[in-house]
């Protein structure tokens, strides 16, 4: 590969993607253009900006997404009802697909040939960011540098941020921090004090929920207003996806919910030990199934079930733009064109309970269902019903005792 003249460096302004950037200046000889998604992380970008000033970065993109992400990647997914290993919300691989595609529209605008992430070489991320890009740019050059430099520790890091000035954030106990990644969806910590997988994750991890025993003891009723699968209301109030989003966090982690620790298998084939905080994503991931299970017939319903763990691998392993995602999602989206109206949840101390659920589209019908007379169900043609369905089970056994088989 021809050494890259310019490149865009996906940028947090912390001290891994602040190495890079004097490591791209230095090392590679590159003019670098930084780019600053703001996901919804709920921290200052403008350090960001000030620290790449000071770099020498003449051109600096600071995007506020987070309508996009929500809108165009998150509530996708939540159609889905997506979960990876049957937990993880999808936090931190829902975010890769859109900061690939921001960072080629960037590269493409400022003519750089080359695109940069700080995603280890031990994790998932790089090929998140990795196959976005190529989806989008098969001919743009990728710079990974914990694939190609010798400071693979925190210590050396922490030496090459020292002897060029590079400012090293310290935590609450002065100490460099673990890994955190965050965005409106979660956050999502690594590392250091959770490396032992037996050990519990200290209180200080957490940082938008409270522990449920902490929380109110009086419970929050809310309700989530729904259009062809998409959450539109709180409490009968529109709101956009990201201002639902926002809203769904308080409410979540006011009342101590989402809270996950997980170990997980990684795409790179390694198991690793996350702690997640998802306060309203997994209120909207409850509400949802409510709304569906008024709303869906049951064959459409357990065949997305069974679409759902290969949909959520997609996602987890960076195959946002891959043809067997899309077709997975138009059928996913097909199955929502009626799942509207309206869940009511109960929060409390960690919990998330559907209490109610109404739609215009409902396939819930009480005369059928009902323990008193009806008119419209024959409770006599079960009989045949179950029958015909037991049929091949009494020509089985029948043979079976043929054979000699008494079990």
């Amino acid at each position: 590969m021809s050494t890259p003249k310019k490149v865009v460096l996906a940028y947090s302004g912390g001290l891994d993607t602040s190495i890079i950037l004097k490591w791209l200046q230095e090392e590679k000889g590159c003019e670098v253009v930084t780019f600053t998604a703001d996901l919804g992380q709920g921290e200052e970008l403008e350090p960001a900006r000030r620290k790449a000033e000071a770099a020498g970065v003449k051109e600096i993109f600071i995007d506020d997404l987070r309508e996009e992400f929500v809108r165009d990647f998150v509530f996708p997914m939540f159609r889905a009802n997506a979960l990876y290993e049957g937990l993880y919300l999808l936090g931190t691989s829902i975010a890769r697909p859109l900061i690939s595609k921001r960072q080629i529209e960037i590269a493409h605008q400022v003519g750089a040939d080359a695109v940069c992430h700080g995603a280890t070489g031990k994790g998932n991320d790089q090929v998140r960011f990795e196959l976005g890009y190529y989806a989008l740019d098969p001919e743009i050059k990728v710079i990974a540098p914990w694939r190609e430099w010798d400071l693979n520790s925190r210590n050396k890091l922490i030496e090459y941020a020292e002897k060029h000035n590079i400012e090293i954030a310290k935590d609450k106990r002065g100490e460099a921090p673990f890994s955190v990644d965050a965005n409106l969806l979660h956050t999502s910590s690594e590392g250091k004090v959770l490396e032992d997988p037996y050990q519990e994750a200290p209180d200080y991890i957490y940082q938008r929920t409270v522990s449920p025993e902490d929380a109110p003891d009086k419970a929050t009723f809310i309700e989530i207003g729904f259009e062809r699968g998409d959450a539109v209301s709180i409490d009968g109030e529109d709101m956009s996806p990201a201002t639902i989003l926002t809203k769904l966090n308080e409410l979540g982690g006011t009342n101590g919910i989402g809270r996950l620790d997980l170990l997980e298998n990684r795409y790179v084939g390694m198991k690793s030990r996350g702690v997640y905080e998802t306060p309203g994503g997994t209120i909207l991931l409850m509400a949802h199934r409510g709304i569906e299970q008024i709303t869906m017939d049951k064959g459409a319903s357990h065949l997305k079930d069974e679409l759902m763990p290969k949909y959520a691998e997609l996602v987890y392993n960076g195959y946002w733009y891959s043809p067997e995602r899309e077709m997975l999602q138009a059928a996913i989206d097909k199955s929502q064109e009626l799942v509207t109206g309206t869940v009511r949840l109960k929060l409390y101390k960690g919990n998330v309970d559907i209490v109610g659920r109404k739609s215009e589209y409902s396939l819930y019908s009480q005369e059928h269902v009902t323990f008193e007379e009806d008119d419209v169900y024959d409770q006599a043609d079960a009989g045949g019903f179950i029958k015909i369905n037991a049929l091949r089970l009494r020509l089985l056994k029948a043979r079976d005792r043929k054979a000699g088989k008494n079990s």
